[in-house]
């Protein structure tokens, strides 16, 4: 909104902390004094334009990341959080954007708790006695928060591969080697008639890692990698897991597993090789997992987590759901916010793709907000190769803003970026403020129907359109 001041202080806190600055070596690359910083830090003074310029380039992210995208991902989480939680008048969409601006800190608090809230009800409707769904959801929130980047895990796996030499098509003879070496850990394959289930099984006493026999040797090289993770870095891993606030030991065992996997697949595709071919193809999905010798959905995560400060890729959001919606996988870089209320919405591309599973689907989508996301989307499959034995099928997708498309393979072509090239789409019916959308299944939560037995609609419920008091964000 034009004149709006920003306050930006948790994240520019988050940031700094993120690059190991103190606030004394951050206020003096800036050029403002520490007590300035503080002030900026805790919200009491605004960020200039200027400040915001020198502060973005010295935290080594771009202004929006301090500004527009990050507050726009946290008004949908506000907004989602609102509509779940209250009964009667809704809050507006001018009243989120105002909380944002001014109480950052408290709207984030407002996230946490709802997220807490919802794990609760989850937990208490499944009867989970052992908690892993909600542990599930806590290891998601843990990425998500991290912009799905760690990296001290890159720049450990770009040793590691500096060390051993390690290229594609090479890494799983190097891998072997160095746990032979350093480790005396000796690797087998494992007859799938054995354990059809087990992809890799570590016996400590033994030092002996099986991987499964069915697997590719770039997927062997992954497990391989994994188990160098445990082995090599496992005080490392503790210590991220430590700092994540994960309230469950089996939230902490699962994001431990989580981080030990980004290892090995920064291993497969180191940071800065991975970055500059990504460039180099214009982020074409297809010729990266070739020149890496990774699966699809392999190279779609990894784009998802190119967010090192001075060499920062493309933010991307990344997602897997299966034919029901279930989402398996969500991550972003952007300011794409992924609903957890109500499920997704059905004419996002992630479900069209599911009708043609050898081809790339492309849309424009537009939320709500009016913010416009380019989105790709295709089928992968994995499992046994046995006939009768269940498989698994998802589709993956990878989506950014659209003003990156200009940067991608998949931005080519006339009228991109007009506005009736976007297909209109919501984060899940119970919290989209679209007033008359032909697909909704369920109305939204809060806000008042439109009922009148005389007038029969498209949309089977029609709601009354919120007061927005500001303008949509381009």
């Amino acid at each position: 909104m034009a004149g709006e001041k920003l306050f930006a202080g948790a994240r520019v806190r988050e940031l700094r902390e993120r690059n190991r600055l103190t606030q004394v070596r951050l206020a003096r690359d800036v050029g403002v004094s520490a007590s300035y910083l503080n002030q900026i830090e805790h919200d009491r003074r605004p960020l200039t334009p200027g400040v915001l310029l020198r502060i973005s380039r010295c935290l080594g992210v771009e202004p929006g990341a301090l500004s527009t995208d990050e507050r726009a991902r946290l008004v949908a989480e506000i907004a989602e959080a609102t509509a779940d939680a209250l009964e009667g008048e809704p809050v507006g969409p001018a009243e989120i954007r105002e909380l944002v601006a001014r109480a950052p800190r408290a709207s984030r608090a407002l996230v946490l708790l709802h997220r807490r809230y919802r794990d609760a009800l989850e937990q208490a409707r499944t009867l989970a006695g052992d908690g892993l769904l909600t542990a599930y959801e806590e290891v998601r929130d843990f990425f998500y928060d991290r912009d799905n980047y760690v990296g001290d895990l890159d720049v450990l796996a770009e040793e590691l591969v500096a060390e051993e030499g390690i290229a594609p098509g090479n890494a799983r003879e190097r891998l072997v080697e160095r746990l032979a070496r350093r480790h005396g850990v000796e690797v087998r394959e494992l007859d799938p008639r054995e354990a059809p289930e087990v992809v890799r099984r570590f016996d400590a006493s033994s030092r002996a890692l099986a991987v499964s026999r069915e697997l590719r040797p770039s997927r062997q090289a992954f497990q391989l990698a994994t188990q160098v993770a445990y082995l090599e870095h496992g005080e490392r891993l503790d210590e991220v897991v430590a700092g994540g606030g994960l309230a469950s030991d089996d939230a902490r065992a699962l994001a431990r597993i989580g981080l030990a996997s980004y290892f090995a697949g920064a291993v497969l595709m180191p940071y800065g090789r991975f970055l500059s071919s990504a460039v180099e193809v214009r982020y074409d999905v297809e010729r990266l997992r070739a020149v890496f010798d990774v699966g699809f959905e392999a190279a779609c995560h990894r784009l998802s987590t190119l967010q090192r400060p001075g060499a920062r890729g493309v933010p991307f959001a990344f997602v897997r759901v299966d034919r029901a919606g279930n989402m398996s996988k969500r991550q972003t870089a952007s300011s794409f916010h992924f609903s957890r209320v109500g499920g997704a919405c059905p004419l996002w591309v992630v479900f069209e793709a599911f009708s043609d599973p050898g081809r790339i689907f492309r849309q424009v989508a537009e939320m709500p907000d009016a913010r416009r996301y380019l989105w790709i989307a295709r089928v992968v499959r994995s499992g046994h190769d046995a006939f009768g034995q269940p498989g698994k099928t998802f589709v993956v997708g990878l989506g950014c803003d659209l003003r990156h498309a200009p940067s991608l393979v998949y931005g080519s072509g006339e009228g991109l970026d007009e506005r009736g090239a976007a297909t209109l789409i919501g984060p899940g019916c119970k919290v989209c403020d679209r007033p008359a959308c032909p697909q909704r299944a369920l109305p939204t939560v809060g806000r008042p129907l439109l009922v009148d037995e005389l007038t029969s609609t498209f949309a089977p419920y029609t709601v009354v359109p919120p007061k927005t008091g500001a303008e949509p964000v381009a």
